[in-house]
């Protein structure tokens, strides 16, 4: 097998908006030290993503040393949010799912998204990402989250990614690639090897951290948007529905669970696959 590297390192400090690229990372149970611990919810507690406020891939939030964010977006003053002490709660769902409690970040943050996106809205912080478990029939049970969708980590390989654009550029609307890797918003991406090989990947190594990898990812409308302009147009998901389509979904990165808590991630650490199966079928789904 070739060598295997890790090439990048991704938090999203709020959930759907802009991302931060980093050299270095702390493991938590629950996925990146500082990767969705904030997310903005609407008046009923639901989250609000990409999906519909296409205009939140332009917003950038950097995290701060204490722990607050200071967020900045085109034609608005920019915004300081402290890191909520935790008295006031409310209850929040991701999808539907089972509620859980955030803590409040506050009406001046609520004012300035809300203004941002024309619509009502609140920004929420994940104190105990106890209060919330990944999917269970892949993850198994007691694994805590984030405000991520339904794992703590995404990982996405270059091999694969620059099979996609070959694809897209033989294809009909060529014009619309090549994609860049930030669309599918993973944490971590590896360089060398094999595209499609992490379908079959199950245990892996990457530098002193292991993981489980219990799922593959099927993608929404988020890579279809422009980072830069938030225009949403049809690849990748045109593409991948051509090659990559399996129950109704398309496919592209890989779900993971970390096992080494505390780890510290470096980009350049060597990957190693510890465990893996040969699948003709698409990842795990």
């Amino acid at each position: 097998m070739a060598e295997l590297t890790l090439t990048e390192l991704r938090r999203f400090p709020v959930k759907s908006c802009r991302g931060q690229q980093v050299e270095t990372a702390v493991l938590e149970p629950w996925g990146l030290a500082g990767d969705r611990r904030w997310m903005l919810v609407d008046e009923a507690g639901e989250t609000v993503t990409a999906r519909e406020q296409r205009e939140m891939l332009l917003i950038t939030p950097r995290l701060t040393a204490d722990g607050g964010l200071e967020i900045s977006a085109p034609g608005h003053v920019d915004l300081v949010v402290a890191r909520p002490p935790g008295d006031r709660h409310v209850e929040v769902t991701v999808f539907g799912r089972a509620p859980f409690a955030a803590a409040l970040a506050g009406r001046t943050a609520d004012d300035w998204f809300s203004t941002v996106l024309g619509e009502q809205v609140r920004l929420v912080f994940a104190d105990d990402p106890h209060r919330r478990q990944a999917n269970p029939a892949y993850a198994g049970p007691g694994v805590p989250l984030h405000f991520g969708d339904g794992y703590p980590l995404l990982l996405a390989t270059e091999a694969s990614l620059t099979a996609l654009n070959a694809l897209i550029a033989a294809g009909a609307k060529a014009d619309e690639g090549p994609v860049p890797m930030v669309r599918f918003r993973p944490n971590l991406v590896v360089g060398g090897g094999q595209p499609w090989a992490e379908d079959g990947w199950r245990r892996v190594r990457i530098g002193a951290a292991e993981f489980r990898v219990v799922k593959g990812c099927d993608r929404c409308a988020i890579p279809t948007t422009d980072e830069n302009t938030a225009v949403r147009r049809k690849e990748p998901t045109y593409t991948l529905a051509q090659h990559r389509r399996w129950d109704g979904a398309v496919w592209f990165g890989m779900n993971l669970v970390p096992l080494t808590p505390g780890a510290t991630l470096q980009v350049g650490d060597e990957v190693e696959i510890l465990d893996e199966k040969v699948t003709s079928d698409g990842p795990p789904r």
